[in-house]
């Protein structure tokens, strides 16, 4: 059944267009994906959709009513779950679920059995006395999702529900969602995660407030069909290797994945010679295409293999082997346990994975690691030194990305970014040149003079990247610094990640983006504050099996150790 139908719908802020000429139509008991580069026109369609937004021109109807005429009818009948937790933190999960219930007029008498059916369906019935501000982030999605049901809606508007959040989660929600389906429930699913997008009924990919692509997923996935491959045999060097691949006209794009090379070409009847690239006992293997692969080619996504980031950065000379160690670290908090007994270290110039659900320990360990918390027990060195002893010279060769932005919100862009030079030491000519560099390589111009707040999230990951490489550290912290970035900034993180790292830079990493674990050289899975696992991605596969993906590995080697 039609539940909603846009026709050459149109919004405009001032003189930017947000939205141009879209149409589509919603379908009950169906998915629909909306997927698109920050600043697409996503949130802004949920939000007319909802009866937030008036269009400029065009028509849409939502559930057999006009929009913005019936605005609140609509309201009266849809689940909206924006991007930002429309979630008071200082409130319990149950009372989250009543203030949302009130604010529907769910009825009195049958407040108490909605409100428990949704702790049940969520699995948030053993924390419902919990604040909300005490959640781990996938927690936090699920009392969302729980209060957008509170009314049983026949349309679900979700905005990016899977930010932030693991894959064990992830798939949670995904399953919670997919039961509503057997109800006739109609979703629209705005999602960063493209493996997301390939689950959906139907897919709308928008790219500066056009639909570039509306149908099947795998129809988007066959427009590269022919045109994906994987170099497979023994690669010495996959980032050297893949760095000399970019640079060829006919490779569009290309990424490490597990112990081989994927790459998209534009001819696949002129792929480089192995031969020429050392790689004589390698040969090119085809791929089936994904919807990545599509997504890329619609947003003429290409890559060179260059760092603008990297070039201005000068080599780094360690005569040190090891240059981060954890040795039975451990934190306590109270009777809480963050981290319990932790030991790894971090070779110079390595990409070391940290992976685990949330709340598992990864961010503790982090600001120990950097000097922000104090273990319990334990040691926590980097560069062979620990805080206690020299904490102000190691932090002057130290950068840190914090997983909450560590950006000053109510100030601008150029503030931000003069404030973090000086901090520093920066100082002169060479401050006012790097603010420069940093501003062009990272596209933050046109937002120079624009406070943090207000800026879409690709472009605060952007600048909370450049504040943390201001100094060009010899150790880099990035904590889940691609959260809720849309594909083509990834690419454009870990580009400038991997040519780093040729200069020397060694970089510890937390993601939830299982392909980006795979671009590790080695990677530790916490569970419950213990490192379960210690390998690289290639090895942790082979673990689960011959045909397994990095989240199979990672939810199996989790279930193993909950099972032990």
């Amino acid at each position: 059944m039609l539940l909603a139908k846009a026709k050459s719908l149109k919004k405009n802020f001032a003189k930017e267009k947000a939205l141009v000429d879209i149409n589509f139509e919603i379908f009950s008991g169906h998915i629909t994906g909306l997927v698109g580069p920050d600043g697409a026109g996503k949130t802004t369609l949920m939000r007319i959709m909802a009866g937030l937004l008036d269009a400029n021109s065009g028509s849409l109807e939502v559930l057999g009513f006009t929009l913005p005429k019936d605005a609140l009818k609509v309201q009266e009948l849809i689940g909206y779950m924006p991007q930002k937790f429309g979630l008071y933190e200082d409130l319990s999960v149950e009372q989250n679920l009543n203030l949302f219930a009130n604010l529907q007029n769910i009825p009195k008498e049958d407040l108490s059995k909605r409100i428990n059916e949704l702790l049940e369906f969520t699995n948030l019935f053993d924390f419902k006395h919990f604040l909300t501000k005490n959640l781990s982030g996938g927690m936090k999605q699920k009392l969302g999702l729980a209060c957008a049901l509170i009314k049983k809606p026949k349309l679900l508007l979700l905005d990016e529900p899977g930010v932030g959040v693991d894959p064990i989660s992830r798939k949670e929600l995904w399953s919670m969602v997919k039961t509503l389906l057997k109800d006739d429930v109609a979703v629209l699913w705005s999602t960063a995660y493209l493996d997301e997008a390939e689950l959906c009924d139907r897919t709308i990919l928008l790219n500066k407030g056009e639909i570039l692509f509306n149908g099947v997923p795998k129809d988007l996935s066959k427009l590269m069909a022919g045109r994906v491959f994987k170099i497979i045999g023994d690669i010495l060097d996959k980032r050297k290797t893949l760095q000399k691949l970019l640079s060829y006209d006919n490779i569009s794009d290309g990424v490490i994945l597990g112990s081989g090379i994927k790459v998209l070409c534009k001819n696949p009847k002129a792929l480089p010679s192995l031969e020429d690239l050392g790689l004589k006992t390698c040969k090119y293997e085809p791929m089936e295409p994904n919807f990545e692969d599509g997504f890329m080619l619609k947003l003429k996504g290409e890559f060179n293999g260059e760092s603008l980031l990297a070039k201005q950065m000068k080599t780094f000379d360690m005569t040190s082997e090891t240059l981060i160690e954890a040795k039975n670290l451990s934190k306590k908090f109270g009777n809480f346990t963050a981290t319990d007994n932790i030991s790894f270290k971090v070779k110079r110039g390595e990409i070391f994975g940290f992976l685990g659900p949330n709340g598992a320990g990864k961010s503790t360990t982090f600001k120990m690691l950097c000097g922000l918390l104090k273990p319990s027990s334990g040691k926590a060195r980097v560069l062979g030194q620990d805080f206690g002893k020299s904490s102000y010279k190691l932090r002057g060769k130290i950068g840190y990305m914090s997983q909450k932005f560590s950006l000053y919100s109510d100030i601008s862009v150029i503030q931000n970014l003069k404030f973090f030079s000086g901090i520093y030491g920066l100082r002169g000519a060479k401050r006012k040149q790097k603010i420069a560099d940093m501003l062009e390589i990272f596209d933050l111009k046109i937002y120079e003079k624009s406070k943090a707040k207000d800026l879409p999230l690709g472009y605060k990951q952007r600048l909370a990247l450049a504040c943390s490489l201001m100094h060009d550290p010899v150790v880099l912290f990035l904590d889940e610094p691609t959260s809720g970035v849309d594909p083509l900034t990834r690419r454009e993180f870990w580009n400038h990640i991997y040519a780093m790292v040729q200069k020397g830079m060694t970089i510890m990493v937390t993601t939830h983006f299982m392909d980006e674990a795979e671009y590790c050289d080695k990677i530790a899975l916490i569970y419950k504050a213990k490192a379960i696992a210690l390998d690289t991605p290639a090895n942790l596969i082979a673990k689960v099996g011959k045909n397994a993906t990095m989240e199979d590995a990672f939810i199996e080697l989790i279930k193993r150790s909950e099972n032990a």
